[in-house]
């Protein structure tokens, strides 16, 4: 298991995430939303930062949309195979594991995860809603016959486009494309949002819709994101860090608290 990072004791964060711990410790029921900036740790671009985002390099409506999947589906599917590749190629990271540690400790109810890679559920996490999807199945477009992506990408790697074996439908991965519908996760994300006391929204720039409203519906708000966001001046709680390196601080400080060395009224 790569060290794990260590918190700078003297940062102007240790207040920030002392505040949290004691937030989320006392929270009824906690949520947390993560989006692509916890997964950057583990070498997967996130969408958006200058020069190294993945929308930067290619149009998303040219190779991720539904309209691509119809039309132009040997690119559709050449992207798609690279992308499963990238994300096969990488690990859970130090924020991944901290939130399913936060879960086993009891202090995180829900994980509503804007991310495709798979990656908090080999973290150890266990109640997770994939509001945009995921790349573990895909389901034929006709019949409704579900398939693992194993295979589908099998036949990507033949040079073949991957039909039901039952109705030769197009097989269509499981993830939400632009153009397409939000699956029931979101709306039960909605619920366990509008349910909680705490949703403390990681890595996310908090711009992409509908997924961006989830912050309006919290009645207490924190944000650990590298870069500002939208919704700050709304949070009682913002970390400008690393997500790997705030998460691992924020169970340090659980721990602590938890040893009954802190959180005193």
């Amino acid at each position: 298991m790569p060290e794990r990072d260590v918190p700078d004791e003297s940062s102007s964060i240790s207040h920030e995430v002392a505040e949290l711990a004691r937030m989320l410790t006392r929270a009824g029921k906690c949520v947390v939303l993560t989006g692509a900036g916890i997964s950057t740790e583990s070498g997967i671009p996130d969408f958006r930062s200058p020069g190294t985002g993945l929308w930067t390099q290619v149009d998303p409506m040219e190779v991720l949309s539904a309209t691509a999947f119809r039309t132009r589906p040997e690119a559709f599917y050449q992207f798609i195979l690279n992308l499963c590749e990238t994300l096969q190629a990488a690990s859970p990271n130090d924020g991944h594991r901290a939130v399913a540690r936060l879960e086993e400790l009891g202090c995180v109810d829900v994980l509503v995860t804007q991310n495709i890679d798979g990656l908090h559920q080999r973290a150890g996490s266990r109640n997770v809603l994939e509001v945009h999807g995921h790349l573990r199945t895909g389901t034929c477009v006709k019949c409704g016959r579900s398939y693992d992506m194993g295979g589908v990408l099998d036949a990507v790697r033949r040079g073949e486009l991957p039909r039901c074996s039952a109705c030769k439908g197009m097989i269509k991965p499981d993830v939400v494309l632009f153009e397409d519908p939000l699956p029931i996760d979101f709306v039960l994300a909605q619920q366990a949002v509008i349910e909680s006391d705490l949703l403390i929204a990681v890595g996310s720039s908090l711009e992409v819709a509908p997924v961006c409203y989830l912050p309006a519906l919290a009645s207490h708000l924190a944000i650990i994101n590298l870069m500002p966001t939208g919704y700050d001046s709304r949070a009682e709680v913002v970390i400008h860090d690393r997500a790997g390196r705030a998460l691992s601080a924020l169970l340090d400080a659980v721990r602590l608290g938890s040893d009954g060395n802190g959180y005193s009224e």
